[in-house]
């Protein structure tokens, strides 16, 4: 009897009212607003700004227990009397109930069996399993514990928010009300009014129709009032989304001019909706905007859209940026990537994303994984946005496809390797070439038992071309087929060093890399380079046997490649390396010499310095020094310093610009950029960040500037973010932005642009 009665008790809390105030875990929804130190990096908010752990969430229905009687149930209190002839159980005295990581405690339980009333009074306190506490002079649960009361609550909830009420009244139908609630997710201080609070007169939860309904609900501002509604009604905690409308966006800028954005939200289906939302500006009229997303069993589809007519000049403008993804089968997987806008500032006129990118790319792929095998079949399509590449004419890339083979690994551990590859570029003005190419090698690596590494490379690649109109550097036009073959044979050695004391632990690795390859045969008088443009020799392809990223330019030439690198690890905290190389060329006709444009057999000199030996600093250098004189080539480095109360950024870059005759390859300018960027913790709770990035090279011009003052505390957050770009681009005159970002805490936020 006594075990029956003491379960129920517990059941009260932990069937009917625990569930009430439990809170879900879910990951908090970040909010980001402004520039601080590097321009891609934006402040992110450390708060727990989640709309979904607000006032309602101590509302769900609560959780079915049909094994209840099972769990085990721990119980003490000073005095337990059962009355048989009253049926009326009461445990006084600190009574403590635990049951499934619930606790109960309170001065009085009484359970009366015969009305079948459970009530707790005095110092009634609730500590839930994820952490919520629930204060309570008064508990009454009757009707099997379906519905009850409690009187004068207070709520901690698992996210720190605090919940007060004068009544909490569970109905039937699992409807739920409470009366004079008030709400914040602020620290309280003793006598003094948190930063902002809402109070409501009624919340009604109405299960059935899944809806919270206020009324005179107010939102206090330090115990001021600023906003007041005698009604309104959300979708409750279980909706996952409803068609209706969200809450416009305000913005404006010399572009738009003033512009409202209303937002209405179709949820079609459970797997598919479309968001539309026009924007309504003074000086363009109306800019047609949307959001559409589909879930399929095997893939997606998300895509974003807007469209107008310039009123200026009549022109349609818009941009598209859509990704879908489908798993064909357990070995096919296709995606697609588009990305267009009508012109190249239409981007940076209405503040879209990519609207600093120099192009954009769309894609559509079909890859294949099979064991040991890949195959891929792609196409890519260009949009210039940079002014600087107007004068490019843009390739259509389709199809470009892949397949690579990797052989069984054999009792020396060699294995083949077999690549086939191919594409169609197709331009409009400028050459087009259709290209497939087959490379078959085989691999040996070894390990000796001095720790020696070595790995041994000897492959063929075969090359078949079609090309039409393509003008060599020579000024002559070529048409025709042309094919290829290149052997190569490379060696890679290297021998670990170790030494460990007791702080510390350092590496230090010499490497040699061999490579036996024929000079000439490239055929640059007939053969255009669409995809090895990118011949910098640096740190990161020195030491490879084959240095190009493509397929249209060979790496000729025997030469032997050195490096040393270096690396110290703290034992606890810290670490910093470096490494150095260069490169020996036994004919100074090799094509990575006629590239980049040196003279000599010796290649000039790369590495890289990376140190961290603590929180306060962390730098990173890369370096090209001319091998007779030693003279910067090229230099990039960039450092992140100082204690959190102030945090400094900075990078520069330097490339020394050189005009090839010899090649179809891209001149180079002079480049000289510098970026700084400061990040001051003014107060606990106040920062400021400023950012400048400056063009050192062209009349000492500022590319882009601005700051952002940023307020944080646990519960609300505050941003002023003022930035400008000066693009490159005649047709856009530069655009100076300014934003002011508020949020709440659970509740979310606004924002303003100009």
């Amino acid at each position: 009897m006594y075990k029956k009665s003491l379960l129920l008790i517990s059941g009260l809390i932990a069937g009917s009212f625990v569930a009430n105030f439990a809170v879900a875990a879910d990951d908090p929804l970040k909010k980001e607003a402004g520039t601080v130190l590097q321009k891609p990096e934006k402040p992110t908010y450390k708060a727990n700004i989640d709309p979904k752990l607000n006032m309602t969430s101590v509302l769900p229905a609560p959780e079915e227990s049909p094994n209840a009687e099972d769990k085990e149930i721990h119980f003490s209190a000073d005095e337990v009397e059962n009355n048989q002839e009253m049926q009326v159980v009461t445990a006084t005295g600190n009574v403590n109930i635990m049951r499934d990581n619930l606790t109960l405690i309170a001065d009085k339980v009484i359970y009366n069996q015969k009305e079948d009333i459970v009530t707790a009074t005095g110092n009634v306190i609730l500590v839930e399993k994820d952490g919520s506490v629930v204060f309570s002079d008064y508990v009454e649960l009757t009707d099997q514990m379906t519905q009850g009361s409690m009187k004068n609550i207070k709520v901690i909830m698992q996210n720190k928010a605090r919940i007060a009420a004068a009544k909490f009244r569970r109905l039937a139908k699992n409807n739920k009300v409470m009366n004079n609630a008030v709400y914040t997710p602020c620290d309280v201080c003793a006598g003094k009014n948190p930063l902002w609070q809402i109070k409501a007169t009624k919340v009604q939860h109405d299960a059935e129709a899944q809806n919270v309904n206020y009324q005179n609900a107010t939102i206090e501002i330090k115990g001021v009032p600023v906003f007041y509604t005698p009604f309104f009604s959300h979708p409750d905690p279980t909706v996952k989304s409803r068609s209706g409308f969200l809450m416009p966006s305000f913005r404006s800028n010399s572009y738009l001019g003033a512009a409202i954005q209303p937002k209405y939200f179709w949820d079609i289906s459970p797997n598919q909706n479309l968001l539309y939302s026009p924007i309504l500006s003074s000086d363009h009229g109306i800019v047609q905007s949307g959001a559409y997303r589909q879930y399929f069993t095997r893939g997606e589809i998300n895509a974003t859209g807007t469209y107008l007519k310039d009123k200026d000049d009549d022109r349609q403008r818009g941009s598209l940026f859509m990704t879908g993804r489908y798993e064909v089968n357990d070995f096919w997987v296709g995606d697609l990537d588009i990305n267009y806008a009508s012109d190249d500032v239409y981007l940076k006129d209405m503040s879209l994303p990519k609207k600093d990118d120099a192009w954009l790319t769309s894609s559509a792929k079909l890859q294949g994984f099979d064991y040991r095998n890949y195959a891929a079949i792609e196409a890519y399509s260009y949009k210039l946005l940079s002014y600087d590449l107007k004068a490019v004419d843009k390739p259509l890339i389709m199809p470009w496809f892949n397949y690579e083979n990797f052989g069984d690994v054999g009792p020396y551990g060699a294995y083949n390797k077999n690549t086939f590859n191919g594409a169609v570029i197709s331009r409009d003005e400028d050459n087009s070439s259709q290209r497939i190419s087959m490379i078959n090698s085989w691999v040996l690596p070894y390990t000796s038992e001095y720790g020696e590494k070595y790995r041994m490379i000897a492959s063929v690649k075969s090359d078949l071309y079609n090309i039409e109109d393509y003008k060599n550097a020579k000024g002559e036009t070529f048409d025709g087929g042309v094919a290829r073959v290149f052997p190569q044979l490379g060696l890679e050695w290297k021998l670990p060093f170790i030494r460990a004391t007791e702080t510390s632990r350092q590496i230090l690795e010499p490497t040699i890399v061999a490579v036996a390859a024929p000079t000439g045969g490239n055929k640059l008088n007939k053969i255009p380079n669409d995809d090895s443009q990118d011949v910098e020799l640096d740190d990161t392809n020195i030491l490879d046997i084959d240095r190009y990223a493509g397929y249209d330019r060979n790496d000729t030439g025997s030469r032997i490649s050195y490096g040393l690198n270096w690396s110290a690890y703290g034992n606890r905290t810290g670490r910093t390396s470096a490494f150095i190389a260069q490169s020996y060329n036994f004919d100074n006709n090799s094509s990575f010499n006629t590239s980049e444009e040196q003279s000599g057999r010796f290649s000039d000199y790369v590495g890289r310095i990376n140190a961290s030996p603590s929180q306060y600093l962390d730098l990173n250098y890369r370096f090209k020094l001319d091998k007779d004189s030693l003279d910067f080539k090229y230099n990039e480095l960039s450092a992140d310093f100082g204690p959190q109360a102030l945090r400094m950024y900075v990078s520069y870059i330097f490339l020394k610009g050189y005009n090839n005759d010899n090649t179809s390859s891209s001149l180079y300018d002079e480049r000289k950029e510098l970026y700084t960027g400061v990040r001051m913790a003014l107060t606990r709770d106040w920062s400021l960040s400023l950012y400048n990035r400056q063009d050192l090279a062209d009349g000492s011009i500022s590319l882009e500037h601005g700051g952002a003052l940023t307020y944080e505390d646990e519960c609300f957050a505050l941003s002023i973010v003022a930035d400008r770009n000066n693009a490159d681009s005649p047709d856009y005159d530069g655009d100076f932005e300014l934003s002011v970002n508020f949020f709440l805490k659970t509740l979310g936020g606004a924002g303003t642009q100009k």
